[in-house]
């Protein structure tokens, strides 16, 4: 698919992770961390376990509904990411968030003695998902990624190399970090209009962009820009469930967008791909009966 496509199916899709952040500078963080510090997580429920991770400036709230299906039939670990929504920030020099989250995560299923939970995770999340299937393969029965590539930046150019992704990750942080908290909300409000279809759901989505940290949000996008993803999915041992949304106000055929999401996986072993219509990037709010129906399925395999 072109790359001019990509932009109106995406609305810029790295750029629309990333303009949910109008970000306070103001949380507190801590000198010295571990990685029990860099996720904090909630449990709901009894029974099998399934870990629960949201996207790039997102609350664990954005499951609430999930969850409360969930959590009658299963044990749920609501995962949310230091830095973001109500999570203090930490100290990060070196400017990698993903990755250590992936450790952080890895160590709290092993110290919980957590026997291969089911993932879900969505964006950002979905990304920090198959970095656990992939370098963690025996901790994990089953993934499921919603509306997540494994390189982002081919919605921005479909021949991106983590070499050429450069440029276009430096710029967006750049962006990111030089923005006013007057222009971060503007663009925001704009922003939240191809992000979440359903109005009543974005206010909430606000409030956490409005909480979170900047630097933090900022090394995340251009972390997610330049990691590639796909040398590494044929290490994935788990069966994986891509969870993706299309709406005709894409602007381009749902067969483009089916496309662009096949050839992305196309090196991974075991996968199936559910479309859910008429929505945009947040699916579990847009569609939240058909996705919950989604995951039934995906969990009962």
């Amino acid at each position: 698919m072109p790359g001019a496509n990509i932009r109106a199916t995406f609305g810029g899709a790295l750029l629309l992770m990333s303009v949910l952040v109008s970000a306070s500078e103001t949380q507190p963080i801590p000198a010295v961390h571990s990685n029990s510090q860099r996720i904090s997580v909630e449990t709901q429920g009894a029974g099998p376990d399934v870990i629960l991770i949201p996207g790039l400036a997102s609350s664990r709230e954005v499951w609430t509904d999930l969850a409360a299906t969930l959590r009658k039939s299963h044990r749920v670990h609501l995962v949310e990411l230091a830095g973001f929504a109500s999570t203090p920030a930490l100290s990060n020099p070196d400017g990698k968030v993903i990755a250590p989250a992936v450790d952080a995560i890895a160590d709290y299923i092993q110290i919980q003695h957590i026997e291969a939970p089911a993932i879900i995770g969505h964006s950002l999340g979905g990304e920090i998902a198959l970095m656990i299937g992939a370098r963690h393969p025996d901790q994990v029965s089953r993934l499921m990624i919603v509306d997540a590539l494994p390189f982002y930046t081919l919605m921005i150019d479909p021949a991106a190399t983590t070499e050429t992704s450069e440029r276009h990750a430096t710029a967006t942080r750049d962006w990111l970090l030089g923005q006013s908290p007057e222009q971060f909300k503007e663009f925001q409000k704009t922003s939240l209009i191809r992000l979440v279809k359903t109005e009543a759901m974005r206010p909430a989505l606000v409030t956490a962009g409005l909480n979170s940290d900047r630097k933090t949000v900022a090394d995340a996008v251009y972390e997610l820009m330049i990691t590639d993803l796909r040398p590494e999915l044929a290490r994935i041992k788990a069966p994986m469930e891509i969870v993706y949304a299309y709406d005709a106000l894409f602007g381009v055929p749902a067969a483009s967008v089916d496309a662009m999401y096949r050839q992305a996986y196309a090196s991974a072993s075991d996968v199936h791909f559910t479309r859910i219509d008429n929505s945009f990037h947040f699916v579990m709010l847009d569609q939240p009966k058909r996705f919950s129906q989604a995951v039934t399925s995906f969990l009962n395999q």
